[in-house]
């Protein structure tokens, strides 16, 4: 009997979504793909279902040894066993590798999503990875290269709560009608001789960490620690209080003070 009812159990353990994928909706409406696997946690889709979902115009083929998506001047590539897709030569970090199964190539759905400049969210009642589209956009893969890059070169060290909120400024500042309205064009602004420090030591160009990555990530899909701070600085690190003397003080995260 005992044996039966873990039998039972275990049946009823393989059938959760998380055991069999996830299912997919683009715009709450369901895709019409397999359901998407999922190994050591993290979701993958088929590249070329999901890629012509978001994108209807975009060629999707296979060269050599990987498979890419092209429309316009965008360029992505996904070759198996990589931790990374690339986007017109500019990584992007995956949660896991790409994987090539039964004719098809796979990749981890949020990595697809900041690539084409979708929304993505996890259902886990329903075992539902929602899409969502969003303007595609040149800047989208960009933004998680260069947002990842000045989280780490400003917070290395601090909490992931600081990564993100130094995250939620540069973002901030992009919705701000008093900065330019990209994020790499907020990180480069060069007004009184440059927003950010280390675009002028350049330790912004450096390899982010991998937690840098993950709160860029986190700030893209919505995380915010930082409410609408358009400033922060390290008062122990600089002699410029300005901020301190004009701005509106927000909170106090690790060795940053967060300002609107």
């Amino acid at each position: 009997m005992k044996r039966q009812l873990a039998a039972l159990a275990l049946g009823t353990l393989l059938l959760t979504p998380a055991a069999r994928g996830a299912f997919l909706t683009l715009d709450g409406a369901p895709l019409a793909v397999e359901a998407a696997p999922v190994y050591d946690w993290t979701t993958y889709v088929p590249l070329r279902a999901v890629a012509q979902a978001l994108i209807p115009d975009a060629a999707v083929i296979w060269s050599g040894d990987h498979a890419l998506v092209q429309w316009d001047d965008f360029l992505l590539s996904a070759r198996p066993g990589d931790h990374y897709l690339t986007y017109n030569e500019t990584r992007i970090d995956c949660s896991g590798p790409v994987r090539l199964e039964s004719g098809r190539t796979l990749v981890p759905v949020r990595a697809l999503a900041a690539a084409l400049g979708a929304g993505v969210d996890w259902d886990a009642a329903t075992g539902t990875v929602a899409l969502t589209t969003r303007q595609p956009s040149q800047d989208a893969p960009d933004a998680l290269f260069w947002l990842s890059r000045i989280i780490s070169a400003e917070s290395r060290g601090e909490p992931l709560e600081g990564k993100i909120a130094v995250g939620n400024v540069v973002l901030n500042r992009v919705k701000s009608p008093d900065f330019p309205d990209t994020i790499y064009g907020v990180i480069f602004d060069d007004r009184w001789g440059g927003q950010f420090e280390p675009v002028r030591n350049g330790t912004v160009y450096d390899e982010p960490t991998a937690e840098s990555v993950e709160a860029a990530r986190l700030c893209l899909e919505g995380v915010n620690t930082a409410g609408d701070s358009l400033y922060f600085l390290a008062p122990h690190l600089t002699d410029n209080h300005w901020t301190m003397e004009n701005r509106t003080y927000v909170t106090t995260i690790g060795c940053h003070w967060f300002y609107q």
